[in-house]
């Protein structure tokens, strides 16, 4: 995933906060979650190498999310069978994409 300085990037809330994460601003950028989610599966059925554009700002929100989400839980889950677990992909966005089509994408 590439990025792109792009300071005209959409200021639209994001609904992280339904995942139990307050809205985050510290980088200067409302996250627009649901645009980066869609910028990132326009790689979905292309050839892997496939850049993707996405607004710095929108990633530095991103992240900043991210840790905020990470922080506020727990570090044991305890989890129900049947269930699917799935190792490191090393950054291979694409094998990323096919586990999702094999298990399922996260839901909305």
């Amino acid at each position: 995933i590439g990025t792109a300085r792009s300071p005209s990037a959409a200021r639209i809330k994001p609904s992280l906060g339904e995942l139990g994460a307050p809205a985050m601003k510290k980088s200067g950028e409302d996250l627009d979650l649901e645009g980066v989610i869609e910028k990132c599966l326009e790689a979905r059925g292309q050839k892997p190498g496939k850049l993707v554009q996405v607004a710095e700002g929108q990633l530095k929100a991103l992240c900043t999310a991210a840790r905020e989400v990470f922080l506020s839980q727990n570090a044991l889950l305890e989890l129900e069978a049947p269930i699917k677990i799935c190792g490191d992909v090393h950054g291979q966005y694409h094998d990323l994409l096919r586990i999702f089509e094999y298990g399922g994408f996260p839901p909305d």
